[in-house]
């Protein structure tokens, strides 16, 4: 069951990155532009906050890690990303008076909006690996099981999101879903790593 959760939420990390990247395009477009340079910004934007989140989840996964670690960093993903949707109108808006080219205006927009969740939600992946790695000598197996299972998961997400939600859902209400869904499993994640270590207490004091 751990491991199933583990790879649950790497999967969904994947779904989840993949989606709002495609949202974002989306949401700046209106004040932006769609152009080649405008996605050449989004990105960067998000290849540069992939790279520090993967950074920073290797370190973060070194001491003392646990499914209730990693649940409260999807958690602070998906709280993270609440700004984007509340403010992101005020965002674009004030940026776009401030930065007359829209290259640069988009850069800065992307990144004032998108830069933390994307950074936080890339911790999953390199902390998700080291829960499932027991010894070293299966380190690659299980990092290429996770990054299959994670890139399976963006895959899925940049379809089912291009070709079916926006179809039915307009780009606030695929935001909360996707924010709802993100902090369901990190909670239920986190009861559940949380209630097994308390059996696992219980039994310790019973013997």
């Amino acid at each position: 069951m751990n491991r199933l959760l583990i790879f649950l939420i790497a999967g969904w990390s994947g779904f989840f990155l993949m989606a709002v990247e495609l949202l974002s395009g989306r949401m700046l477009a209106p004040s932006f532009g769609s152009s080649i340079q405008v996605w050449g910004a989004i990105l960067t934007v998000f290849m540069l906050a992939l790279a520090i989140g993967y950074l920073i989840g290797g370190r973060l996964s070194v001491k003392d890690p646990s499914i209730a670690k990693l649940s409260i960093i999807l958690l602070t993903a998906a709280a993270v990303t609440t700004p984007a949707v509340l403010l992101g109108d005020q965002v674009m808006d004030r940026v776009y008076t401030l930065i007359l080219d829209p290259r640069y205006g988009c850069l800065v927009a992307a990144a004032l909006l998108f830069f933390i969740p994307t950074m936080i939600a890339g911790m999953v992946s390199p902390y998700a690996v080291r829960l499932l790695v027991s010894e070293c000598r299966l380190s690659g197996r299980c990092a290429g099981y996770l990054f299959f299972v994670s890139t399976f998961g963006s895959a899925a997400g940049t379809l089912l999101t291009s070709f079916y939600l926006v179809l039915y859902l307009d780009m606030d209400q695929i935001f909360w879903v996707l924010i709802a869904v993100s902090g369901s499993l990190g909670l239920f994640a986190l009861l559940f790593d949380l209630l097994r270590f308390k059996m696992v207490d219980m039994e310790q004091k019973r013997l």
